[in-house]
């Protein structure tokens, strides 16, 4: 069998890596993310009244348009991308409710289904690519694959956090604790080195997304409901604003880019 070229700087000479490096500011980003999706989606579809249907094409739409934008840029732009990780965000939590209220699967099924789709795509992406690694980014096809499997995890997090806080009656407060308490499971496996650091990256996103949502439910839900009862307006509000002004401290600062040689030496390994 013929082998693969070997990929070198001068092949992807005009790309750098389409990813942040994992940092600290990483991780608070993406889990205030995934509560803005969950939020912020109510809003507009509760508040604003746009209804559910009417949510979906317009985020889709949005979303469309600025993943075209973040394919075409030839390098990682931190507010290019925070913004298709918030649409996606969204649009997974859209994805789930259109399957339960519109169609009527239950949460249990779209958790099954969302779990093999996402596993097709890591296994797909292996085969073609022989990493998964998110330091790999930088390639389109390895793109498509990334943001293909950011999609799945986004709406696997959505239905298996309503299946715990809601179909299982956990509430929000236990189903938070319980999502936070996996992943620092993981976390420990990585540190002893029980899981590979690629492994322990997957499971913690598709986590961090039902994390989220618990805490966007908590905070806005009303206490009838078990939550706290800010609203999603103000919740959104709130996240929203987090997420620009560390956005903002990555623009200036720089502290979440990754040379290409280094993503190299990492995706060799």
């Amino acid at each position: 069998m013929r082998e693969k070229p070997a990929i070198t700087a001068s092949v992807y000479k005009d790309w750098s890596v389409k990813v942040p490096e994992i940092t600290i500011y990483f991780w608070i980003i993406k889990v205030l993310a995934t509560t803005v999706g969950e939020t912020f989606a109510d809003f507009l579809n509760s508040t604003l009244g746009f209804g559910l249907n009417g949510t979906t094409a317009v985020t889709v739409l949005v979303l469309i348009g600025v993943m075209s934008l973040q394919f075409r840029s030839a390098k990682y732009k931190p507010v290019l991308y925070w913004l298709v990780v918030v649409l996606i965000s969204i649009a997974g939590t859209l994805f789930t409710d259109n399957l339960t209220d519109n169609l009527g699967i239950s949460l249990l099924i779209s958790s099954i289904v969302f779990a093999v789709i996402l596993t097709i795509i890591f296994v797909s992406w292996h085969l073609k690519e022989g990493t998964i690694a998110i330091h790999s980014i930088f390639t389109p096809r390895r793109e498509s694959f990334y943001w293909g499997a950011i999609l799945f995890t986004f709406a696997l997090g959505t239905a298996t956090g309503d299946l715990l806080a809601e179909r299982f009656s956990l509430g929000y407060g236990v189903s938070l604790l319980i999502f936070a308490g996996a992943i620092g499971f993981f976390v420990l496996l990585r540190k002893f080195r029980v899981v590979s650091s690629v492994f322990a990256f997957w499971a913690i996103y598709v986590l961090t997304r039902p994390l989220g949502a618990s805490i966007g439910d908590l905070l806005s839900q009303s206490k009838q409901d078990g939550g706290i009862g800010l609203g999603t307006t103000v919740t959104s509000g709130i996240f929203l604003a987090i997420i620009f002004l560390l956005v903002g401290y990555l623009l200036k600062s720089k502290k979440d880019q990754i040379p290409l040689s280094q993503a190299l030496s990492e995706s060799a390994n």
